[in-house]
């Protein structure tokens, strides 16, 4: 049982690392430092509850939230930010598996693939939303990320189930965009 809770609890922060990285990083910290259901301290994943990893948790959303703009229109930017997304959804799923001793490898795996999905489902939704608001309404975007990011971070760790219903979700948000840019571009060859 011990080890579906891990899962469980590394899926769902792996899941809110893949909206935004920093803050869910910073909430497992913060837990695993007061031991609050979660403690990476004797692992190899230490260092995720190290006061230096807070600190640059903290540095690292701000920096992110400042450089929203630059890094929404330059794709390199936008690959390196999934690429750190994908990378601490890896270390917290490992070191949720690797708190209770279990083999933690397999939590990079999953912890790439899940805030791959959640990744790619957000930022397909912000990018439709988006092209429907005004400039000052699509501004507050990222801080809507952030929030949802901090708030599934912190039910990842006390009701770990949430984590079939974040999965569930991302899944269907990343089809249903998917298909509706299917749709437009089935209208667009109909029309030769």
């Amino acid at each position: 049982m011990t080890l579906t809770i891990d899962i469980l609890m590394g899926i769902g922060l792996a899941t809110a690392a893949g909206i935004r990285p920093f803050l869910p990083a910073f909430v497992a910290a913060v837990a695993a430092r007061n031991d609050l259901l979660v403690d990476f301290d004797g692992t190899s994943f230490a260092f995720l509850e190290a006061t230096w990893w807070m600190i640059l948790m903290i540095v690292l959303a701000i920096v992110a939230l400042l450089l929203r703009n630059e890094i929404e229109r330059r794709p390199p930017l936008v690959a390196a930010f999934t690429g750190v997304s994908m990378g601490i959804g890896a270390l917290l799923f490992a070191g949720c598996l690797a708190d209770d001793g279990y083999v933690w490898w397999p939590g990079i795996l999953g912890g790439i693939a899940f805030a791959w999905l959640s990744g790619a489902a957000t930022r397909d939704l912000f990018t439709r939303a988006g092209a429907r608001l005004d400039d000052e309404a699509r501004a507050h975007l990222p801080v809507y990320a952030e929030g949802v990011a901090l708030l599934l971070a912190v039910l990842a760790i006390t009701v770990r189930p949430i984590a079939f219903v974040a999965v569930a979700f991302f899944a269907w948000l990343l089809a249903g965009g998917r298909r509706r840019a299917d749709e437009k571009y089935a209208g667009l060859r109909s029309l030769r």
